[in-house]
């Protein structure tokens, strides 16, 4: 299906989207009740998994939701690397959203005011479309394949790639060279779980980020 690399892009940009649209304002918005809760010995960590648990559980339900409605009209692969294509793409995606999610708290504890995270916002989504690997050959160049490296999209994408075999699904970025290859892309298990760790370590450094910007907001006795 030459439509697949199309297909995923939507998906990916939508679950960017939502996830980071889902945490973008959690912190800045209660950061007067952060600084005085934390004041009489509120634990940052406890603050900080409550908003990760509660919005990763809602994003990873839009996933399921974004998945189905791409996948309802759409032919599969008959098999999986590991798993049934559909809960490996899914896994895909839902991973995509919790890091996704990371990064809007990110945003979040950095800005001072609402207003200032929608603008960053789009830009964080418009990155992503722009890293996924899709829309132009990532890999190969210089400074701009370890770049993608640390977008969420270039990992959620090659997994879901992986899955579906990308590779040779879409044609080929040289048509002289068509063997030279997304190695992201490459369709066995072991690139697949590869994929997803480095995703999920992403979304494991944003959440180490914020827990060290939260103590920018708070007294100077409790930073510790």
């Amino acid at each position: 299906n030459g439509k697949a690399g199309t297909i995923m892009l939507i998906l990916a940009v939508g679950m960017c989207f939502s996830g980071a649209a889902n945490s973008v304002r959690e912190l800045i918005k209660e950061r007067v009740i952060y600084e005085r809760e934390r004041a009489t010995g509120l634990s940052r960590s406890a603050y900080l998994m409550s908003k990760v648990i509660v919005l990763g559980v809602i994003t990873a339900f839009q996933g399921v939701i974004i998945c189905g409605i791409g996948f309802a009209t759409r032919d599969l692969p008959a098999e999986g690397l590991i798993m049934p294509p559909a809960v490996e793409i899914c896994l895909s995606i839902i991973a995509l959203g919790f890091t996704s999610m990371m990064f809007g708290l990110v945003i979040s504890s950095l800005v001072k005011t609402s207003e200032k995270t929608m603008p960053l916002l789009v830009m964080f989504a418009i990155i992503q479309v722009v890293f996924t690997g899709v829309l132009f050959q990532v890999y190969g160049s210089p400074g701009l394949e370890q770049f993608a490296w640390l977008m969420p999209s270039r990992w959620a994408m090659a997994a879901a790639g992986t899955t579906l075999d990308l590779a040779h699904l879409m044609p080929p970025w040289d048509p002289k060279n068509p063997t030279d290859l997304d190695p992201l892309w490459e369709h066995t298990a072991s690139q697949w779980g590869i994929n997803i760790a480095v995703l999920l370590a992403l979304g494991v450094i944003c959440g180490f980020a914020v827990a060290r910007l939260l103590r920018r907001h708070e007294p100077e006795v409790m930073r510790k």
